[in-house]
């Protein structure tokens, strides 16, 4: 099951998706977040923060599926 989390803006980083998802508690965190947790982009294994988020790409962060919708 994918759950969804909405965008407001052309585009999310990863540290601020970690963050709507509540990954994290805040953006300062996002730099170990992305080298500790699995993170999956499209189908890719991800560690950038700054990777850019756009509606319609599914991300598996720890086997949780998301779509940026």
């Amino acid at each position: 099951m994918s759950m969804e989390i909405k965008i407001e803006t052309e585009y999310v980083t990863l540290g601020q998706f970690l963050k709507l998802a509540d990954f994290i508690s805040s953006g300062g965190e996002a730099k170990f977040a992305v080298k500790e947790l699995d993170i999956i982009v499209n189908g890719d294994k991800e560690d950038r923060r700054g990777r850019k988020l756009y509606p319609n790409d599914v991300v598996v962060v720890e086997g949780q599926t998301f779509t940026i919708v």
